[in-house]
């Protein structure tokens, strides 16, 4: 049931380095459709959050520079409801910023905050654990996260220890833990009672207002210099920006609030954080190759993932395994896969260039 207390908030505003050559600062990958299925990610992560908030409560919250190409992208969110931010402050900024425009439009909202490109496979699932955390969050002063159970020791997300008490939909958290070593990564998926940190948070505007407050006082105190939802809004958060504090809501609030509970939930996600994730999420021939385009023959290779950008160029490879295969109109990167978290340090070396931020 679609309630008027529900307001979904997008963070749109990440440069996806670590996707390039695909995702660039004019085009990051939360605006193109990385798995080829029609919708790009913010456009997949809107029709799954409409289901149970009206329109005229999504937000988006994103780089100014990407303002126009959200609008371009969700042309149903009202236009005065996608907001740019002057500068990249992390995620306890746009947080409250957000919670801020929510607070005076409807002081009893309660917000959930989605990352604008993740995949989640079990959308019903997804519904269903959210209108839970809704609901949690309506009745408690509770900052609530959904966690996603871990599949793999994973090194590149961030892990919730939680408290068990048998029978709960929720439960109480106890520790986070920044992207562990492989070792300690394996100890915590044996002992069961850690989850992945997927960055998807419910809670009322009153409860993180106050979180805020607690313990982010000097940042509460920048953002109450300005006026919400009124003509001034711009040029005042233009003004308290290059204060802020650059911090994520994991350190600065998360972390040390007494009152955050996880909902356990099975929800086939992935943050497509990597070209080896989108491998994984994307369907392989019958040596295992990811290529969506048409005129790419294969000899001799398995494993890799191929992405060109012109679907009228002709490709052939011969002989490789377990690569990455990118061509855009600017770039051409061959890269084992392996080697995916190198992308970012391909991306300082060639700004180092000279004229290499053309590329970026």
């Amino acid at each position: 049931m679609v309630r008027s207390d529900q307001y979904c908030v997008i963070m749109a505003g990440g440069i996806g380095s670590r996707f390039w050559p695909m995702s660039t600062q004019k085009f990051p990958k939360q605006f193109q459709d990385i798995l080829g299925v029609g919708r790009t990610m913010i456009q997949q992560t809107y029709d799954r959050i409409r289901k149970i908030v009206p329109d005229e409560n999504i937000f988006v919250i994103t780089n100014k520079e990407y303002v126009s190409l959200s609008h371009q992208q969700l042309p149903e969110i009202p236009e005065q409801n996608i907001v740019g931010e002057p500068l990249a402050k992390n995620t306890a900024a746009c947080n409250l910023y957000m919670a801020n425009k929510i607070a005076e439009i409807n002081p009893d909202a309660q917000m959930i905050v989605l990352p604008a490109d993740h995949l989640i496979l079990r959308e019903e699932v997804f519904l269903e654990k959210a209108s839970l955390a809704f609901e949690i969050a309506s009745k408690n002063d509770y900052l609530i996260t959904l966690g996603i159970t871990p599949t793999r020791p994973d090194t590149g997300y961030g892990y919730i220890q939680f408290v068990d008490k048998k029978g709960s939909e929720y439960f109480k958290i106890k520790t986070f833990t920044e992207k562990p070593i492989l070792e300690i990564a394996k100890s915590f998926l044996e002992s069961g009672d850690f989850l992945w940190n997927a960055g998807i948070f419910v809670w009322s505007v009153k409860s993180i207002l106050s979180a805020f407050d607690k313990y982010l006082p000097e940042m509460t105190q920048q953002f109450m210099a300005c006026e919400y939802n009124a003509d001034g809004e711009e040029g005042c958060i233009e003004l308290i920006y290059p204060k802020l504090q650059k911090i994520s809501i994991d350190n600065g609030i998360l972390e040390k609030a007494k009152n955050v509970y996880v909902i356990p939930s099975d929800l086939g996600w992935s943050d497509l954080g990597t070209w080896t994730s989108v491998y994984e999420n994307t369907e392989k021939d019958e040596n295992q190759n990811a290529v969506k385009q048409k005129h790419v023959l294969t000899y001799h290779s398995s494993g890799n993932i191929v992405h060109i950008k012109n679907s009228n160029k002709a490709v052939v490879i011969d002989g490789l395994k377990d690569y990455i295969v990118v061509d855009t109109d600017k770039v051409l990167m061959i890269c084992p896969r392996e080697h995916d978290q190198l992308i970012k340090d391909y991306v300082l070396d060639l700004k180092n260039l000279k004229k290499g931020d053309k590329f970026i």
